[in-house]
């Protein structure tokens, strides 16, 4: 029985390995991947590089526009004249918005305050300017209340807070949120486009020969369950193969690549202490106190190279503080228990049918679980991994897969881990069981318009 389902196996893998579609396909998917993120990347470069001018027209008398400070992208300019005059200038001129500060502002209510812009203005601009304008009035309270510059500064302070994880033994280990969420939804997305994909190609596969009636023969010296799992495990190890190029390819393309995008990128640490005069409008006087927002940015800015937690904390170190092997282990089980689970169902839908256009009414009680688990995956567990909601998801065998693999770099209980994938096993010999009882009738089975009552009936079927 074992050497006919490793042939079975085997006639699948090299038939589908040796087409040229697959050499194709497994060749220009990671160089249209890399180029892709190298495209977006530049977009995304060639947009912060750039400066969003906005004029402001200050008649509050408290000389609020000298205290806004200007950034690398948002760069502030006095306006002259009305605000009628200012309204057409900054329009003339081409610049991103006009700021109005009305006379009699209140230092501690600043109501009334319009942000004029062409068009609807963005909430990535608007969040800036209102940013920029809170600094100052905050600036203005502290000074009203009689502090000094030195106060002030003092007052002003940025926690740079470091994560530690502590283990059952209580070793301490640095811990990076962002290293783990990212390795948590690239493994989640890789078990959920590995069953979608290649289950989907078992389904098909299926089908296909269904329809030639290759299947008879086949048949005659091979058991409806070898040919199933021969099928399925052929297909398994297609796209463990073509994973595994697309990985490598992808790594050595992005390689190349993304020094040609980041070469030229130099990290912008200085900003515009003061605003521009767009129109030779009076600016503040020379006695005045030097801006204790701009002061305070720049300090901010000191504070950020001295103690940068970027710097401090460094993405692979927190990576190689992670349980590697668990995770490892973990990803191979729930990787190859959740495509064996889902594609012998998968093989089960494409037997019972004869056109594939009548596999769609099948395949929503399948693909439900699996992007059910998905979206909750990264949208709560990933928030929660040690939540009610995570626990139950990465019992159940058709969610476990997906969610018990974004918890695992964020550490898992032994026993947990331990239930699961004793419940995965369960789940998936209760799949084989059921998709072969459907398998052997369905392959012989044509004309008929089956039903989930008549699937009902063929998995009682003797014989």
């Amino acid at each position: 029985m074992a050497s006919k389902f490793l042939l079975v196996a085997q006639r699948e893998y090299l038939t589908r390995v040796r087409k040229k579609a697959f050499i194709v396909l497994t060749l220009a998917v990671p160089l249209l991947l890399a180029g892709f993120g190298v495209f977006v990347a530049k977009i995304a470069s060639s947009d912060n590089d750039t400066t969003d001018v906005v004029e402001v027209r200050d008649d509050s008398g408290l000389n609020v526009a000298s205290r806004l400070v200007s950034t690398p992208q948002l760069r502030f300019e006095t306006a002259a004249g009305t605000l009628a005059e200012a309204k057409k200038g900054f329009q003339k001129a081409k610049h991103d918005g006009l700021v109005y500060l009305p006379a009699g502002l209140d230092v501690e209510k600043p109501t009334g305050v319009q942000f004029f812009g062409k068009g609807n203005i963005s909430l990535k601009k608007q969040l800036a300017v209102e940013n920029a304008l809170n600094k100052a009035f905050s600036e203005l309270k502290m000074q009203k209340s009689g502090l000094s510059q030195e106060q002030l500064d003092r007052l002003r302070s940025k926690v740079d807070l470091q994560a530690i994880s502590l283990d059952e033994t209580g070793k301490e280990a640095n811990s990076n949120a962002l290293a783990t969420s990212g390795m948590s939804y690239a493994l989640a997305l890789a078990i959920y486009l590995f069953i979608f994909i290649y289950g989907v190609q078992i389904m098909r596969g299926v089908g296909e020969e269904k329809s030639s009636r290759i299947m008879e023969v086949m048949l005659s010296s091979v058991k409806p369950f070898d040919l199933m799992m021969g099928k399925i495990m052929g297909i398994a190890a297609v796209g463990l193969t073509q994973f595994l190029m697309w990985g490598l390819l992808s790594f050595g393309a992005s390689s190349v690549l993304l020094p040609l995008v980041t070469k030229d990128d130099q990290p912008k640490t200085e900003v515009a202490a003061t605003p521009a005069s767009a129109s030779g409008a009076a600016a503040a006087s020379d006695d005045e106190p030097r801006s204790a927002a701009a002061t305070f940015d720049k300090n901010m800015q000191q504070g950020t190279k001295q103690a940068n937690p970027a710097s401090r904390l460094n993405i692979f170190e927190t990576l190689a503080n992670l349980p590697l092997g668990t995770i490892l282990f973990g990803f191979i089980v729930y990787f190859l228990g959740g495509y064996l689970l889902y594609g012998a169902l998968f093989g089960a839908v494409g037997a019972a049918v004869d056109d594939q256009t009548d596999t769609q009414q099948f395949m929503m009680p399948i693909t439900m679980p699996l992007i059910l688990s998905y979206i909750v995956g990264v949208s709560v567990i990933l928030r929660n991994p040690d939540g009610p909601v995570a626990f139950w998801m990465s019992m159940i065998p058709f969610t476990s897969p997906i969610a018990m693999v974004i918890r695992l770099p964020f550490g898992v209980p032994a026993w947990q881990l331990a239930l699961s994938i004793f419940l995965l096993i369960l789940g998936f010999i209760g799949t084989v069981w059921v998709a072969a009882r459907i398998y052997r009738v369905g392959i012989l089975m044509y004309g008929k318009k089956v039903t989930y009552k008549e699937l009902g009936k063929w998995m009682f079927y003797k014989g």
